[in-house]
């Protein structure tokens, strides 16, 4: 039996696969293949990322109760080995956990660990799937055969019954969300798209009409998640009216797609607000009017709109995108100019936040390839449970959402500090003499 760093390894063979690590060498018998033997790295890995966390929680909790002493100068809070090993569900499957433990003799005092409780056998992201998996399309009977090859024979837990209960509970607790009072909340920024999901209803698909919102200090917070009819203007007003009947205030800027019913919507309800057009969207709509072989000379041209430094750039390089395929594709012209002024408001913000401004992506990436799905589940969904799935599957996303770039230039935004070109503006006004 060959070792590594004290721990026992079986005897390999010269053609054996294997992968050296730190402590240990991860060994592949032969036959296995290269899919076990990267499971086992990554879980491997897993092991020793999460051990090293809980080490340094440990450490850093030991450390900062030092002076505590008693009367013979001991130490209180000390080190005490480690908790007998157990198994948690992690993303990437089973792993062995030993939990580093502290002897903490202070009165009524006990060390709990945040990142890995007592008594937790499974890690939350195992349990965010489940909206996820929903929403892609996968009927409840299915959740056990789909889940079995990450959480293995634990998967069994997760019985149709029990997610049944989940749905219930997640369903209720998007109701009371969408009541909760806005009043005195005022978003800088916000996104709004309308988002396809592939669950059979009772008659159509689900669209999902979903707004995420950047306060003053920069943090992203979802809005509004509601049931919209083919993202329909009437559809977009009633879920702004509510907002507004709720306290919501008017952003200072929306951003969304081309569709006609969110702007027009907009108008309706909050006509102070400024719009700005989403570029991914806009970029997909122009190249699929022109032929595969002109879309990366046009794809270039393009981004030389998107990245341009100023206002009067962009429009230059609109120009030079309308001169040279104008006359043999107008129509992927026409749908460059069709976006407006509304393409470049972007430009009166702080350049820090472009890139947060020109795209509707902080929605798109929580849904990621739903709806690229086209299979439909075989059972009836529900709009209700599909809403509180969706409601649950953003939830788990906003707990890993970063502030925008440069947070502080959204509440100087707020108070209504001009930008031009990216540039705050500065008065070059002077009191006169007295």
């Amino acid at each position: 039996m060959a070792t590594t760093a004290g721990v026992a390894c079986p005897q390999k063979r010269k053609d054996t696969p294997v992968l050296k690590v730190t402590d240990r060498d991860v060994v592949v018998e032969e036959g296995q293949g290269a899919k076990a033997l990267l499971d086992e790295v990554v879980r491997e890995g897993a092991r020793r990322m999460l051990i090293a966390a809980l080490e340094a929680e440990r450490d850093e909790y030991v450390e900062s109760l030092k002076h505590f002493r008693d009367e013979r100068a001991h130490a209180l809070v000390v080190k005490n080995g480690y908790a007998r090993p157990r198994e948690i569900q992690l993303g990437v499957g089973p792993v062995e956990i030993a939990a580093p433990r502290v002897n903490d003799r202070r009165e009524g005092e006990k060390f709990t660990s945040q990142i890995l409780p007592p008594y937790m056998r499974r890690s939350p992201q195992v349990t965010e799937v489940l909206p996820w998996l929903y929403l892609k399309g996968l009927s409840t009977g299915d959740f056990v055969e789909a889940l079995t090859p990450l959480l293995g024979a634990e998967a069994a837990g997760l019985s149709p019954s029990s997610i049944v209960r989940f749905k219930q509970v997640w369903g209720e607790e998007y109701e009371a969300w969408r009541k909760r009072s806005l009043a005195g909340m005022r978003y800088v920024y916000m996104w709004a798209d309308g988002v396809h999901v592939p669950v059979r209803l009772e008659e159509d698909d689900l669209t999902l009409l979903v707004m995420i919102g950047v306060r003053a200090d920069g943090t992203k917070e979802l809005v509004a998640i509601d049931d919209g009819y083919r993202e329909s203007a009437e559809a977009w007003a009633a879920l702004l009216r509510d907002l507004k009947r709720r306290g919501l205030e008017a952003p200072l800027l929306m951003i969304g797609d081309g569709n006609l019913g969110l702007w027009k919507a907009l108008r309706q309800v909050w006509p102070e607000t400024r719009e700005q057009r989403c570029w991914v969207h806009k970029l997909v709509n122009i190249l699929d009017k022109l032929p595969k072989r002109v879309q990366p000379r046009a794809k270039a041209l393009l981004h030389e709109i998107i990245q341009a430094p100023s206002r009067a750039e962009a429009e230059a390089a609109s120009e030079r995108f309308a001169e040279e395929f104008g006359a043999k594709y107008p129509k992927a012209v026409a749908s460059l100019e069709e976006g407006g002024e509304e393409l470049f408001t972007f430009f009166d913000f702080p350049a820090e936040h472009w890139t947060h401004l020109r795209t509707t992506n902080p929605i798109e990436s929580v849904f990621g390839t739903t709806g690229h799905r086209r299979k439909k589940t075989r059972g009836h969904g529900s709009r209700r449970a599909a809403l509180g799935m969706a409601f649950k599957l953003f939830e788990s996303a906003e707990k890993r959402w970063r502030r925008v770039n440069a947070p502080h230039l959204v509440e100087l935004v707020a108070l209504g500090v001009e930008f031009q070109d990216g540039v705050q503006v500065r008065s070059t006004q002077r009191r006169d003499a007295a």
